[in-house]
C-alpha cells in the first residue's frame, strides 16, 4: 500500500527519540498538516499542526510500545499521510531478524495506538473538568460520545481551542482508524479475527470487507462531512483492497 510505505530520508528530516523508540518527521508531514488546517487563522493553524502532530505521534507510541511488549523494537516514522510503526531487526544468531508475532498479539498492537489516542482524550476530559472546565459532548449513532468543544475558565481562546483539537483528533480520528479497512488498525484486526477463524480463506474475506467498508466511508465522507480528504483517501484504500484481491486471484 504506497500511502502507507515509509518515505525514503531526507537531509530535512526531523529526529528524536522517546522512550528510546527513534522517531523520524518527514517535511511533508508538516506541509500536509498545514493544508490540512489552511481554512484556520494563525492562531487555529498553529494549533492545528500541533495536536496533529502530538495526537499521531502518541497514537503512534502506542503501537510502539505495545510491540516492544513483545520484544520486538521499532521506529517512528510520520510522513505525508500519517505515521508508521516500522518493526526494526533484532539479532538472531549470526544474522537479522523479525520478531513473529501471533494473531492476538497483533491484535493487540493495532489496537494499542486507537487506545494510546483515546487515553488522552480521558486524560483532557479529567484535566479539563478539574480545572473547572466543561466538555460539550455529541452522540454519534446515539451511542457514541463525539467531543465537539472544551469549554475552559482559565487560557483563553487558546487553551479552548487547543483542548477541542486534541479531545476532536483522538477520538474522531481514532474511531475511524477502526473501520476494518485495510492497513488502518482496524483492517488489521479484522484481518487477523477471521485468520483465526478461516485460515485459508480469511485474508480475502478481510479485503473484501475493506473495499465496501472503504467505498461507504468514501461516499459518507463526501456527502455527509463534506470532505474531499476523506472521500479520495477512503477510496484509494478501497481501491488498493480491490487490487490486492484482483492479484491474490491472479495467484
Amino acid at each position: 500500500m504506497f500511502l502507507f510505505q515509509p518515505p525514503p530520508p531526507t537531509r530535512y528530516d526531523l529526529r528524536f527519540s522517546i522512550a528510546g523508540i527513534p522517531v523520524r518527521v518527514h517535511p511533508l508531514f508538516w506541509l500536509i498538516a498545514l493544508l490540512l488546517g489552511s481554512s484556520a487563522d494563525l492562531i487555529q493553524l498553529l494549533i492545528w499542526v500541533f495536536v496533529v502532530f502530538v495526537s499521531i505521534l502518541v497514537h503512534e507510541l502506542g503501537h510502539a510500545l505495545a510491540m516492544r511488549r513483545y520484544g520486538q523494537p521499532s521506529q517512528i516514522i510520520l510522513h505525508f499521510a500519517g505515521g508508521l510503526t516500522v518493526p526494526e531487526p533484532v539479532s538472531w544468531g549470526s544474522g537479522w531478524a523479525n520478531v513473529s508475532m501471533r494473531p492476538n498479539q497483533e491484535i493487540f498492537i493495532s489496537l494499542a495506538g486507537p487506545g494510546a489516542g483515546f487515553l488522552l482524550a480521558a486524560l483532557v476530559v479529567v484535566g479539563a473538568t478539574i480545572s473547572g472546565g466543561s466538555i460539550v459532548t455529541n452522540w454519534l449513532f446515539g451511542v457514541i460520545p463525539l467531543p465537539v468543544a472544551a469549554l475552559m475558565p482559565i487560557g483563553g481562546r487558546v487553551l479552548s481551542l487547543l483542548l477541542t483539537m486534541l479531545l476532536w483528533v483522538n477520538v474522531f480520528w481514532g474511531l475511524i482508524n477502526l473501520l476494518p479497512v485495510y492497513p488502518l488498525d482496524g483492517g488489521n484486526v479484522s484481518r487477523y479475527l477471521l485468520l483465526q477463524a478461516d485460515p485459508i480463506d480469511g485474508v480475502r474475506k478481510s479485503l473484501w470487507i475493506s473495499v465496501i467498508a472503504g467505498g461507504l466511508v468514501a461516499i459518507a465522507g463526501l456527502l455527509i462531512l463534506r470532505s474531499i480528504y476523506m472521500a479520495i483517501l477512503f477510496g484509494l484504500l478501497a481501491f488498493q483492497s480491490y487490487q490486492s484481491l484482483q492479484r491474490r486471484a491472479g495467484i
